[in-house]
């Protein structure tokens, strides 16, 4: 038995197909079969049901799969402290972040990693948070930047920045002409929400709850860009994190943003790790290169 083969069991086990996890773990579908049975033949149970429609993990294989994973994090972690005695800024890197976070944070700070750290291979992977913490954990990611602290009590977090939520509604909108909005002004409008799993909803209908004590919600199954749409046509309002408003307006020009009245609304973004990551001098130049380089008059520093 050997780490080789904790990963063939591991990739069936997510894949739920031979056929899919033989591409993931870039093996031929017969070899990495092969070496699943002769495992199972080792260890003297089945890990696998096998069918011609699905593939299902059985109950030991389920928690021997748990082991696994755990077993593979520890070998990555072993490659990770060998590579911080050599270098604790080069080598692979994988990041997680979600989805209201992504497209709008990675613009402001990617080359500024590349350019500081010219020997990280940085992988960039997109998940909702549950998922990532998932990740994190299991040794499938090295961090994530996410919008909530950890409750995991193997993970750690660094506070980024302080980012405010803007109200977005539409430019022919009887609001859109003040600078700032006072949430209780609305109260009868039309909320459009990410879907169940996205923290950004939570987040919104906290605030929105709390000022008003009335919201109609709408959820609709999409990402924040597709609801900013909605917006344009006005379907209705939703708040957005300060980094999604461009400079320009990014030629939006049938939508306004605003800021609300409190200031209070926002999130805290965190770049968040195992508290076991051998190289910790690589999170924390990564954490400074991200507040170096996110807009101070949007967000605000956190160290």
């Amino acid at each position: 038995m050997n780490i080789r083969d904790l990963q063939y069991v591991v990739a069936v086990a997510e894949e739920r197909h031979f056929g899919k996890a033989a591409i993931k773990c870039n093996v031929s579908q017969p070899a990495l079969s092969g070496q699943i049975l002769k495992l199972e033949d080792y260890l003297g149970v089945a890990l696998f049901e096998r069918t011609n429609r699905k593939v299902q993990v059985t109950p030991v294989g389920e928690r021997i799969v748990a082991q696994a994973r755990r077993l593979i994090t520890l070998s990555d972690e072993i490659v990770s402290t060998a590579q911080s005695a050599k270098d604790p800024f080069s080598g692979p890197f994988r990041l997680g972040m979600i989805p209201t976070i992504g497209p709008y944070l990675s613009p402001l700070v990617l080359s500024a990693i590349r350019r500081e750290m010219p020997d990280l291979s940085l992988t960039l992977i997109e998940g909702l948070t549950t998922d990532l913490e998932n990740r994190l954990v299991n040794g499938g990611l090295d961090g994530a930047i996410l919008a909530t602290a950890p409750d995991d009590p193997h993970l750690k977090a660094f506070a980024l920045y302080d980012e405010p939520f803007w109200i977005a509604l539409s430019n022919q909108h009887p609001l859109a002409k003040q600078e700032v909005i006072d949430f209780k002004d609305l109260a009868h409008e039309e909320l459009l929400l990410l879907a169940d799993g996205h923290c950004l909803r939570d987040q919104m209908l906290d605030v929105c709850h709390t000022a008003t004590g009335d919201a109609k919600a709408n959820t609709r199954e999409t990402s924040l860009e597709t609801l900013l749409a909605l917006v344009e046509a006005g379907d209705g309002i939703t708040l957005v994190p300060a980094l999604t408003k461009p400079t320009d307006n990014g030629g939006r020009g049938s939508i306004v943003m605003r800021r609300q009245a409190t200031g209070t609304a926002g999130r805290i973004v965190r770049l968040v790790c195992r508290a076991s990551f051998p190289r910790p001098k690589l999170l924390t130049r990564l954490a400074s290169i991200i507040r170096m380089n996110v807009p101070k008059t949007r967000v605000g520093i956190l160290n």
